[in-house]
């Protein structure tokens, strides 16, 4: 099988050596970049995930990344000294996934490498997936073997109750529910008149993490009078 790719960009040789060396202890290939200008010429489409540190000179990590988004869609992964939300909004916004604060343990590198890939990997092959772990409602994908929620490869962090209302509706297509289905469903607990409310506040949650309009819903829809669906 055809090993995992990964661009690593750092300016520091001694840093590349051992992510280097880390990464292909787990099986990894690498390809290395000394500085954000060569991550952005070394990323081909044979890579699979970008690891990016911010502070480098000339062409920094934030800028590399922006460069990269406009010809590649795997996840990126930012290693930085910087802590500071200003600086990890700025992360976000040049196209970064995730972010990964110096000093590091390499447990938690690795952790966090693979669990992006995982996430991608599944969405990536979502057209040829046919396993019964994975339900695709447009540019969702819901991971029963994980409880995941991934809205084009990006994980959506929801609640318990959230999921189990996710994907009672997502394994019912075209099914409506109503709030009393849903709740006595996913709560286990007999219905009361105030129970709807209940629901109504954890849907509305729900939107707001899905999706793009939350007024405007496009994956949990409102019938009139009869409850919710995902079509």
């Amino acid at each position: 099988m055809e090993k995992t790719k990964i661009l690593f960009a750092d300016d520091d040789p001694e840093i590349r050596e051992v992510v280097r060396i880390l990464l292909e202890s787990e099986g990894f290939s690498v390809t290395e970049a000394v500085n954000g200008r060569e991550a952005v010429e070394k990323a081909v489409e044979s890579i699979d995930l970008v690891i990016l540190d911010v502070m480098m000179p000339g062409c920094s990590g934030f800028s590399a990344c922006v460069e990269i988004r406009q010809k590649l869609m795997v996840p990126i992964l930012f290693l930085t000294a910087k802590s500071q939300d200003g600086d990890k909004l700025l992360g976000f916004s040049s196209g970064g996934d995730d972010y990964l604060v110096k000093p590091f343990s390499y447990t938690e590198l690795i952790a966090r490498v693979k669990a992006m890939l995982r996430r991608y990997l599944v969405y990536r092959n979502k057209d040829n997936a046919d396993h019964e772990d994975f339900i695709f409602i447009k540019d969702l994908c819901v991971n029963k073997e994980y409880n995941e929620v991934l809205k084009a490869g990006v994980e959506i962090l929801c609640t318990d109750l959230e999921y189990k209302i996710l994907l009672l509706l997502a394994k019912n297509k075209k099914k409506i529910f109503s709030a009393r289905n849903i709740y006595e469903s996913v709560w286990e607990e007999p219905y009361f008149y105030q129970s709807s409310n209940t629901v109504m506040v954890h849907i509305r949650n729900l939107r707001k993490k899905l999706e793009d309009d939350p007024k405007n819903p496009s994956y949990i829809t409102n019938v009139w009078g009869k409850g919710y669906r995902i079509d």
